[in-house]
């Protein structure tokens, strides 16, 4: 899996799965909290199984729904994504725009400024 893509609805369901481990239909429905069917959460489990995010094991009358791909996994590929598509292609201008964030706590810069020396240190 190349580059991996989420609709809305999707990465709503797979932030469920990688937040609880697993999830049946019901179970992810619950947890939306939003007003959808239970056959709209199945098309959608079944959408990301058919995209291959997703795995699934009979539980009962159930099945139980699995996550085959980690968030740093599609983290990556969406950020990919956004560097490309907004900051034309520069993940300088990418984390410029990250670190201009003055909601960001001390302790939060703090440990980019680690990640950053860290990478570089590999670098050297």
């Amino acid at each position: 899996m190349d580059r991996i893509s989420f609709t809305p609805r999707e990465l709503d369901v797979m932030s469920i799965l990688w937040r609880n481990g697993s999830g049946t239909v019901t179970e992810v429905r619950e947890t939306l909290g939003a007003e959808l069917a239970y056959t709209s959460v199945l098309s959608v489990l079944q959408t990301l199984e058919e995209k291959g995010y997703v795995r699934h094991e009979p539980e009962g009358r159930a099945y139980r729904y699995y996550s085959t791909v980690g968030p740093e996994e599609a983290g990556d590929s969406a950020m990919a994504r956004i560097r490309d598509a907004i900051y034309q292609g520069s993940a300088e201008w990418m984390f410029a725009q990250l670190v201009s964030d003055r909601k960001l706590k001390r302790d939060e810069l703090e440990r980019m400024r680690r990640l950053l020396n860290e990478r570089l240190e590999e670098d050297a």
